[in-house]
């Protein structure tokens, strides 16, 4: 464990197994006190009543905003990712909030900031998953909780697209290009941060991490869009011929070309 002493450990173990939540690999299980606070136990206890979930192992991955852990439900992997309620980045998701009718009601406390946050990102899964696009299938949520589908083998997660070149770069270009275009016209949606670092490599491709994804009547839907286009372009770039980034944009949004060359001259 980090930087938990072993009574502490064994007091955060029984208050999960109080919760009915099994600990897989308890070797692997990282605790910090800044992930799971009085708010996410009160969501994994939802989530266990309702029979959402029945275990949890170790770390997929941990960041600043949110730790992923492999977990277990109705017999099957899945993915748990819990948001920090004290050191998220609650300026950085205001931001994306801010303009997007969906959710335009959120108080800005912290806490209601996050939970809508974590909903937004349950409810654009959900939009993408229904146009049959890849990425995870939204499972549950509560609070600031978010079950996935896991998307891995054996219990170890696909790689991102930064540590895993593909094969076929070409390929896999093309895909993520169709991705965007795709998202934007069958899951109306914009993924707003699209890079090698939510791309994962698998058996297929999928892409992950929307929850600052964006209707296209955001304000900023097309400037996010076009940094969707440069992003990929950029890594691609380095490894096969890649596409105009406003030819890119124009097919995605159904713009004129010539218009959208006319609007980037006049900024």
């Amino acid at each position: 464990m980090i930087g938990v002493a072993r009574e502490d450990e064994d007091r955060f173990d029984q208050k999960l197994q109080a919760l009915g939540v099994r600990v897989k690999d308890a070797n692997e299980f990282k605790v910090r006190d800044d992930v799971f606070d009085e708010v996410t136990f009160l969501a994994l206890y939802k989530l266990v009543h309702k029979k959402k979930l029945d275990a949890i192992g170790g770390a997929i991955s941990t960041g600043k905003e949110a730790n992923v852990y492999l977990a277990e439900a109705g017999g099957r992997d899945v993915a748990i990712k819990i948001y920090r309620i004290q050191t998220a980045n609650f300026n950085t998701m205001s931001a994306y909030l801010v303009g997007d009718r969906r959710f335009s009601s959120v108080r800005k406390t912290r806490k209601e900031v996050i939970f809508t946050w974590t909903r937004k990102e349950f409810s654009n899964l959900k939009r993408a998953h229904d146009a049959g696009l890849a990425v995870p299938e939204p499972l549950a949520f509560d609070r600031n909780i978010l079950l996935l589908e896991f998307l891995g083998k054996d219990e170890r997660p696909y790689p991102r697209l930064k540590d895993a070149a593909p094969e076929d770069p070409a390929a896999t270009y093309a895909w993520v290009v169709e991705f965007i275009r795709r998202l934007y016209q069958e899951a109306k949606l914009v993924h707003a941060d699209l890079s090698e670092f939510n791309i994962l490599v698998g058996d297929q491709v999928y892409v992950i991490d929307m929850g600052q994804s964006v209707t296209p009547d955001h304000p900023q839907a097309y400037r996010f869009l076009m940094r969707d286009i440069r992003n990929i372009n950029r890594y691609f770039a380095e490894r096969c011929e890649v596409r105009s980034e406003f030819e890119v944009f124009a097919e995605t949004t159904g713009i004129p070309l010539e218009a959208v060359l006319a609007g980037e001259r006049e900024h």
